[in-house]
């Protein structure tokens, strides 16, 4: 075997190790470009002709979509480790909390953060929620309460203050 045949083997081997490095940790870095330049540099040497070449590319592509295939099969199985998949759960005990779980805000009274048209930020002892009115403008600053909760969406009305009341 000529040398020159090896050093192609040998960097086609590197650039579809680094190419599946790249696979299992996504993002555009220097495994990923490094195993291009070894498959291009690896097509480059073993190539006698452009016909042979185009061979031989369309080969390395072909076995790429195998190896992607692979990779994505053993990640879906979990068999393989990504850092793009979130393995910690998210539970109530600690201090996690679903949209589900927003019962306990029903008749909590605060102040319109923003202008209610009719959806907008509703502050409830200083923290903020994204509400809803009940379909009225409500202006910025007045003080509102939570009617009802339905699923993540918190619905408000203006509330009426007690000397405002006393006068109607």
């Amino acid at each position: 075997m000529e040398p020159l045949m090896i050093v192609g083997i040998l960097l086609l081997t590197a650039g579809f190790i680094l190419v599946g490095i790249e696979m299992v940790l996504p993002g555009f870095s220097v495994p990923g470009v490094s195993g291009i330049i070894c498959l291009i540099a690896g097509i480059f040497l073993l190539a006698d002709s452009v016909m042979e070449a185009a061979v031989i590319t369309i080969a390395v592509l072909a076995l790429l979509g195998i190896l992607l295939a692979v990779i994505l099969w053993l990640l879906s199985r979990g068999k393989l480790h990504s850092p793009l998949i979130l393995k910690d759960e998210q539970k109530k005990k600690e201090g996690y909390l679903s949209s589900s779980d927003l019962q306990y805000l029903l008749g909590r009274r605060g102040q319109a953060a923003t202008d209610l048209r009719p959806s907008g930020v509703g502050s409830f002892d200083d923290v903020k929620f994204d509400v809803v009115s009940e379909g009225n403008y409500i202006s910025a600053g007045s003080p509102i309460e939570i009617i009802r909760v339905e699923g993540s969406k918190l619905v408000v009305r203006e509330r009426i203050s007690d000397d405002r009341s006393a006068n109607l």
